[in-house]
């Protein structure tokens, strides 16, 4: 079971092509590995183990038959609880929605489905995306693989910590601020926020419809940019889609080079707040893009200054505007309903009851910025700093062709420290952040421990819409060069469980 735990997505798709190995075995393998170890990490909140098995059983079914595989077929992934799942529950984190079966599959998933990857289950998350460390989940917090007592990052710290303890070698994710980037970062896995528009949102239960992205996250290069490739493509059912062919991504994770390109830094990505080791790994992959031939220019993005502030007004604005769906009149938590309650009071008892404190927070604060009188002065201001954002990216990108920066400002940070603290919370998502404002692609890979605490530390990546194959490109160079210097993947250094 362990040596089958440990193989990358590609090499056991590769494993399962050639019958070498199956698909049951390899889904039960994993099955395993999460009745050892997930009690204590709680990555799962669902873990559909039939359905997991009847997929596998289906793989194996063509093997037999001679049909050809995709390149992904009979590899297990885990998946956020924010995309709809025929006949399996989907909660979004949230008890308004506790044990609500969808009854249709989001276009992911059915892409997921199609691609014969095999889904294990849903995992933990913060409620409706709002959060940076899981803890807002209503079901409890999960723990990071790396020392259980830290946050796995958030809003998608399940999918990052199933990768992390050896649960999935796949996950999905979905990018608001930071929401993919952020957990791979602390986690010392993979995760990408493809460009806006990129990867259908149809059955993605929403949160804030301009900023949200599903992604994939995996713990290497290349098999992320194979589950890019499964899940991305135009939808005409999503009417963000973007109607053009998926960037090369996976031909970009074969031949990764950075040899000529002229690579960004941006000096509004360090400075006060951020933790001395982080510095000292990104300067060092900052060295090791050198070394491999990349030009490194210094850039000037004065408006990221104001992207944290914009985006707590846009993304509460708009998802004051999503959650009001959840009424508890049509489906999910109904509080109330006695006979003696008016229409009104039984959506307003189930939403007392059913919303998270987090989620309260950011739908008052949403609703006061929409609301008459302070439109202009707080949501449309907001939006002109996003213009100003998405200037600044327009013209670091005539300069250079990527850039890079640290992926969060520290390491993972204990549970319970920074619960009362929402803008110590918030502070995580600083460099993420302004990608989401923009629209652009973004890539989070480790890059090494940070010295003072021994925990990932992540690089980030960020390239222009609609390029998000640069993003593998210079990705697959620097984990390459990563594992050469020090031999072995990073993740191998992760406590066992």
């Amino acid at each position: 079971m362990t040596d089958i735990i440990k193989l990358t997505a590609a090499e056991t798709a590769a494993k399962i092509a050639s019958g070498e190995l199956t698909a049951v075995e390899v889904t039960e393998a994993h099955l395993a590995r999460i009745d050892a170890v997930d009690e204590k990490v709680h990555a799962f909140l669902h873990v559909d183990r039939e359905g997991a098995l009847a997929q596998a059983r289906a793989v194996d079914e063509k093997r037999e038959r001679g049909e050809k595989l995709g390149p992904l077929a009979g590899v297990p992934l885990a998946l956020k609880d924010i995309f709809t799942t025929e006949g399996v529950p989907t909660t979004v984190g949230s008890k308004i929605l506790e044990g609500w079966i969808p009854p249709y599959d989001a276009t992911l998933t059915k892409r997921l489905k199609a691609a014969d990857v095999v889904i294990l289950g849903k995992t933990n998350m913060d409620e409706f995306a709002m959060g940076s460390s899981t803890e807002n989940s209503a079901y409890g917090p999960t723990g990071n693989p790396w020392d259980l007592t830290r946050i796995p990052g958030g809003s998608g710290g399940g999918s990052s910590a199933a990768l992390a303890s050896y649960q999935a070698p796949l996950a999905i994710g979905t990018d608001t601020g930071g929401s993919i980037r952020q957990p791979a970062a602390v986690t010392g896995t993979v995760g990408v926020k493809p460009t806006y528009g990129a990867v259908s949102r149809f059955g993605m239960v929403a949160f804030s419809s301009s900023l949200d992205q599903g992604g994939p996250c995996a713990r290497t290069v290349l098999d992320a940019a194979l589950l890019h490739e499964v899940i991305a493509g135009h939808d005409p059912l999503d009417s963000t889609s973007i109607d053009a062919p998926v960037p090369p991504v996976v031909e970009a994770a074969r031949n990764g080079s950075v040899r000529g390109m002229r690579i960004g830094v941006v000096k509004q990505f360090r400075g006060e707040g951020y933790q001395a080791g982080v510095i000292q790994r990104f300067d060092e992959a900052v060295g090791v893009l050198k070394d491999l031939g990349a030009e490194i220019v210094e850039l000037d993005c004065p408006s990221f200054d104001l992207a944290l502030s914009a985006y707590y007004l846009i993304a509460p604005s708009e998802c004051s505007s999503n959650l009001a769906r959840f009424d508890g009149l049509r489906y999910g938590l109904r509080v109330g309903d006695d006979g003696g309650h008016s229409a009104e009071a039984v959506t307003s008892l189930t939403r007392e009851a059913g919303f998270g404190p987090e989620v309260k927070r950011r739908i008052m604060l949403g609703t006061y910025a929409l609301s008459s009188g302070y439109y202009d002065a707080y949501y449309g201001s907001a939006q002109k700093v996003r213009t100003l954002i998405t200037r600044d990216f327009e013209k670091a990108f005539e300069q250079v062709e990527a850039i890079v920066s640290p992926t969060t400002p520290t390491t993972a940070f204990a549970i319970g420290e920074r619960a009362d603290d929402p803008m110590a919370m918030y502070l995580a998502d600083l460099c993420t952040i302004p990608t989401n404002l923009a629209g652009n692609a973004a890539m989070s890979l480790p890059c090494g421990l940070a010295p003072e605490d021994n925990l990932p530390v992540g690089l980030q990546i960020i390239a222009p819409a609609m390029k998000d194959d640069r993003l593998y490109k210079v990705g697959a160079a620097v984990e390459a060069a990563f594992v050469e210097k020090w031999g072995h993947p990073l993740l191998e250094e992760a406590p066992s469980l």
